[in-house]
């Protein structure tokens, strides 16, 4: 994910066609918060990447047709852009460190809860399974723009709850299990008509967090699970 411009974002939300009537906005929500994988969705995973050829010190972005489930993962030797649905950029890239995990066991988490809206506060729960050992994880609420754009803009990425990023950070314990729970001062701002909402799950390889930014995502940033937010019209 990297950031569109605070403009798009700021725009899209002010506008009329996204106002939302204040009985309705207020009104209590609640559902199931269900996380998937990038290769879920058909493209290829943005922050983790495998060799193609051994020492050959290129690296890709593994996709759903990429059966290697013993292949090791590496970040990349600098930053990169995301880029979902681009196969253009699935790679190469000059390869980073060993991140000391395979594919298979990136592809081995889960994250389940629910989330729910009420009195203007609200309050998200979340049982983690098959996350990296002890990993330091940070919990991002995204905005994204409808329909595709080429190239893509990115997304907008707000850490979950206080905007200093303190509700954001969740800890994996030895093997891998994690609660996070959390009450947020004021409601997740869900999908709407011109942009879209979700919650991203962020691994931290580099075991630091960065307050109100993710990090360097392919770098010491990787984004293992998503979950899209609903419109209340859909719940």
């Amino acid at each position: 994910m990297r950031k569109i411009a605070l403009l798009l974002l700021s725009s899209a939300i002010a506008s009329p066609a996204l106002a939302i009537d204040a009985s309705v906005k207020d009104a209590p929500v609640a559902f199931d918060v269900n996380f998937i994988y990038h290769v879920d969705a058909g493209v290829a995973e943005q922050d983790v990447y495998i060799e193609r050829e051994t020492g050959s010190g290129e690296v890709w972005r593994p996709g759903p047709k990429d059966n290697l489930p013993n292949a090791p993962l590496f970040a990349s030797a600098e930053p990169q852009r995301h880029m979902p649905g681009n196969p253009e950029a699935d790679g190469p890239y000059p390869q980073g460190a060993d991140l000391k995990l395979t594919l298979r066991e990136w592809l081995g988490a889960s994250g389940n809860g629910q989330y729910r809206c009420e009195n203007g506060q609200g309050h998200l729960t979340i049982d983690f399974e098959g996350l990296v050992p002890d990993g330091v994880y940070t919990l991002w609420h995204f905005f994204m723009v409808n329909g595709a754009t080429d190239p893509f803009i990115g997304t907008y990425d707000l850490p979950a709850g206080a905007y200093d990023g303190s509700q954001s950070i969740f800890t994996a314990d030895a093997s891998g299990a994690a609660v996070y729970d959390q009450t947020y001062e004021t409601c997740l701002q869900l999908s709407g008509e011109q942009l879209s909402a979700g919650l991203a799950v962020n691994w931290h390889s580099d075991g630091k967090t960065y307050g109100v930014e993710p990090g360097e995502f392919g770098l010491n940033a990787h984004i293992q699970l998503f979950a899209e937010l609903p419109t209340r019209a859909g719940l």
